[in-house]
Formats: structure tokens, C-alpha cells, sequence
């Protein structure tokens, strides 16, 4: 008999696939997911950079406001958000997050506006996975009567790389010229879905969601394309980190404010004028005179790793911080962290230390992104952020 507090594991359309493919498989927020494939991690990271690797994300949530109109749902998001949806375009998708009443993060999420004027009043979310009960849950107690949210069980990939694009333009040419953080709804081989020129690499690449049915066939299809590859979870995080994005759960949290975690571009002109949005008291203060602490890059000398939860200390020895993810740049070549430190010490050159394995080890505070975006923006209209 199983033991109780046992963690039953769910699983996305493609478990079956992943094991097929050889998917090193491990829990991750409640799911069973791969964590790499037989060539591991840093050739997938690699290939993703060079080429094309495909993402199972449907384990997020996916989610949609729905309104009598778009003016009434956008208001009914932004009294939980910072950021400017009254603006959104159709066709149009951004980032934000989710505000407790003290300027905590409860989650970062993507909203997006359909281009279709049959869906006026609906803005669609992606969450999370690990916090989608949370946000849901929060969400519905905030939305006014005539503004409902509607939870939706759908597959999620994600294909990212300079190649992505390539490879989508074989079945839809008008992915071309899609700007970066475009959507639109289409049909890929037959199969319905809605496609976005977005993702959590810093390369250029799509999120393709589609019915749960119709996922397999969809990574079956992409996946039979030479540039493409299938790239876990390892490789997903040291991509991510590289690109100086952060994680739920490490660099976020409800206790962390955007002004601290270095998001404040979410917080729209119009949003701080006005003020009226959750933990604004907090936030518009630090806006003003700035936040004690702030999220920032981190490059430790030598070789070792310096993994989340690594004391940060000035020069002298006195705490400053600690690092909230940390591991090996494929890219970089060496190891690569970021963290939270004390204000003073922010600034990219200055010289800190790290605790490893009970050693103080040198490190140097940097800009990020570690490696630059490569996000495709041509023809993109004004953000109003």
C-alpha cells in the first residue's frame, strides 16, 4: 500500500511521448515532467541556442477574464495588476504581475488581448504551474459581479531558438513578421490553436497552445522538423537564468516587490500616476526613494557553482544577501547566479563574497541579462509600459 503523504504526480498530454524519448522524468510543481533527455543538459541549451528545442509547458495554467467588454475586464485586471490593460491592443499580449495588498508578488503571468473582435470583453492568462490554485483562487475574490474568470485545460509548448521561426513559417507563413509578444489564433496542419511570439529563453521562438487532444500531434509534428529538438526542464533553467528572468518560488515571492525584484518596467506611466492598484502604498515609496534591496546578477570567480540560498557578503564579511538561483552558463562558460542584495551594493562591478561549501569565494555583481535577448521586434507597435 502506497504511503499516504505520498505525492501523487499529474501528467501532461505528452507523458507518454517523454518517456518514449527518453525524458529523465521528475516531479515539478505537482507534475511529472522531464527533466533532460539522453544528450543532457548543456547540449540541450546548446541546441536551443543554435538551433531549435522544443518545450512541453502544459503544465501551466491557462485561464480567461471574461467581461460584457474589454474597457470593464481590463479594469477588473488592473486593480490586481500595475500594469497599463486598458491599452492593450488586440493581437497584442503582456507581462504583469499578480499584487498582494502589501506589493507582494503572488505570481508573474502573461495577459493577452485577442485579435478577433468576436472575443471583446476576454483576456486570456498563462500562470504559473505551481501557483495557478493560488492565483485562481485569489483572483476570484477580487472580480467585480459581471467579470468571471474561466479556467481552461489545454496543452502548452513552447519552441525557442533562432531556427523556431523557420520552422513554424513552413506551415504558417504569417509568422514572419509576427512582432514579439504578438498573438493571433491559426491553424497549424490542421490543428486549431493560438500561437504567441513570446517565451522563458531570451531567444526568439512561440507559445502554441491547443486542445489537450491535439497536443501529442502537435509535438509530433514539430518535433519531426530537423531543427528541432526536445530540451527539458534543466535546460529550461539555465536558459532562463542566462537571460536574467526570473523564477517563481526563487527571485519572486509574496514578500518581494517589482521595485525590489528589478520588474518595475511592468509598473505602466499611467498605473503610478494613478495609484489605484493592490500594494501601491509600498510600491509608489520605493518607486520614490527606492527599495533596501534589489534582485541583481551575480558572477562568481573559479568554478563552483554557487546554488540558491548562498549568503552574500561584503568585503568585510557582512551579510548583504543571498542567492536566489545559481548553477552553470553553458553560454557564459563559467558559473552565473543572480540574488538579492542591499541597495549600496548593487551596482554592476561591485565586489562581493560568497559562502561555498564553507568557504568565502569571491564574486562580482553584473548587469543582466548574462546573455542578450534575442527577441524578434520588428514592426512592433508602442509597448505603453
Amino acid at each position: 500500500m502506497a504511503d499516504a503523504t505520498t505525492e501523487v504526480l499529474r501528467e501532461t498530454p505528452l507523458a507518454a511521448l517523454h518517456r518514449e524519448l527518453g525524458g529523465k522524468m521528475v516531479p515539478f510543481a505537482g507534475y511529472s515532467m522531464p527533466v533532460q533527455y539522453p544528450s543532457g543538459i548543456i547540449a540541450e541549451h546548446k541546441w536551443t541556442r543554435e538551433h531549435a528545442g522544443l518545450f512541453d509547458v502544459s503544465h501551466m495554467g491557462q485561464a480567461a477574464l471574461a467581461g460584457p467588454d474589454h474597457a470593464t475586464t481590463a479594469a477588473a485586471l488592473e486593480a490586481m495588476v500595475p500594469g497599463d490593460f486598458q491599452s492593450l491592443a488586440p493581437g497584442r499580449q503582456r507581462y504583469t504581475l499578480l499584487l498582494n495588498d502589501h506589493g507582494g508578488i503572488i505570481d508573474d503571468l502573461m495577459v493577452a488581448r485577442s485579435a478577433s473582435a468576436d472575443d471583446d470583453g476576454v483576456l486570456a492568462l498563462v500562470v504559473n504551474a505551481a501557483r495557478k490554485d493560488v492565483d485562481y483562487a485569489d483572483i476570484r475574490t477580487r472580480l467585480p459581479a459581471d467579470v468571471r474568470l474561466d479556467v481552461f485545460e489545454r496543452g502548452l509548448l513552447a519552441l525557442q531558438g533562432p531556427e523556431a521561426v523557420k520552422v513554424v513559417g513552413r506551415y504558417l507563413p504569417a509568422v514572419v513578421d509576427m512582432p514579439f509578444m504578438s498573438t493571433m489564433a491559426a491553424s497549424i496542419a490542421g490543428i486549431d490553436c493560438t500561437i504567441s511570439r513570446s517565451g522563458y529563453t531570451g531567444e526568439d521562438g512561440f507559445e502554441i497552445s491547443a486542445a489537450a487532444g491535439d497536443t501529442l500531434a502537435m509535438a509530433r509534428l514539430l518535433l519531426a522538423e530537423p531543427e528541432v529538438k526536445p530540451i527539458g526542464l534543466g535546460a529550461r533553467d539555465s536558459l532562463r537564468l542566462e537571460a536574467g528572468l526570473p523564477l517563481y518560488g526563487h527571485e519572486l515571492d509574496e514578500t518581494t516587490t517589482p521595485v525590489e525584484a528589478a520588474l518595475d518596467f511592468a509598473i505602466a506611466k499611467r498605473r503610478r500616476a494613478e495609484g489605484k492598484f493592490a500594494g501601491f502604498g509600498r510600491i509608489g515609496h520605493e518607486l520614490a526613494d527606492g527599495a533596501p534591496r534589489l534582485r541583481v546578477g551575480l558572477l562568481p570567480d573559479g568554478k563552483a557553482p554557487a546554488r540558491d540560498g548562498t549568503p552574500i557578503a561584503d568585503l568585510a564579511g557582512r551579510p548583504i544577501g543571498v542567492i536566489t538561483s545559481g548553477g552553470y552558463g553553458p553560454t557564459v562558460g563559467g558559473p552565473i547566479a543572480m540574488g538579492y542584495v542591499e541597495a549600496p551594493f548593487a551596482t554592476p562591478g561591485t565586489k562581493v563574497a560568497l559562502t561555498i561549501r564553507g568557504k568565502d569565494m569571491p564574486a562580482t555583481v553584473a548587469a543582466l541579462p548574462f546573455v542578450p535577448h534575442r527577441y524578434f521586434r520588428k514592426a512592433e507597435p508602442k509597448r505603453g509600459v
